[in-house]
């Protein structure tokens, strides 16, 4: 029987740091499915979803502490692995633009929750502007909407947001996307 495991890690960003997390997943019989990796403020920042056999599970948690050595801090949860996965037929695309503020993702994530919509993955990066220099806000996001709600209602609240935030955004249904 397969067990599924989360992995967050962190540490100083340096090379080498994605090569000990995975041989010590590799050592276990650990299987990388998906993951989000990043640099971010000069640290390294990764959420790691693995399986593994149920018998080796509790080796690799308890070796997680050797990771220290390689100068990374790791914590682990539990998974449902029936859940391990976006359905990405019933998902949907959202992409923000905008004058950099505090509170833009607040405001979002608050509408988005009021609908029971879920945040499947979310990207964000503050970039300047070309021309102006002015600081740029961009968010990309995968979306899942709650059985009974229509793309077309969650939508027009997310028009009626941008205008008040004075922001670009565009919703697409996954089928539509890439």
């Amino acid at each position: 029987m397969a067990r599924a495991l989360v992995l967050t890690v962190i540490g100083e960003d340096r090379p080498g740091l994605v090569e000990a997390l995975a041989e010590l997943i590799a050592q276990f019989e650990g299987s990388w499915d998906e993951s989000r990796m990043a640099r971010l403020a000069g640290h390294f920042a990764g959420v790691v979803q693995i399986h593994l056999p149920d018998e080796r599970a509790e080796g690799l948690i308890a070796a997680l502490g050797s990771l220290s050595e390689r100068g990374l801090s790791a914590s682990v949860v539990d998974s449902d692995w029936s859940l391990a996965s976006i359905d990405h037929r019933k998902s949907f695309r959202f992409e923000l633009v905008g004058q950099d503020r505090p509170g833009i993702i607040r405001e979002i994530s608050s509408s988005l929750a009021a609908l029971g919509v879920s945040v499947q993955d979310l990207r964000t990066v503050v970039e300047s502007a070309p021309m102006s220099g002015e600081r740029l806000f961009r968010a990309e996001a995968e979306l899942a909407a709650p059985d009974g709600i229509a793309l077309e209602v969650i939508r027009a609240a997310l028009e009626r947001l941008a205008d008040e935030l004075m922001v670009d955004i565009s919703v697409e249904s996954g089928s539509d996307a890439g």
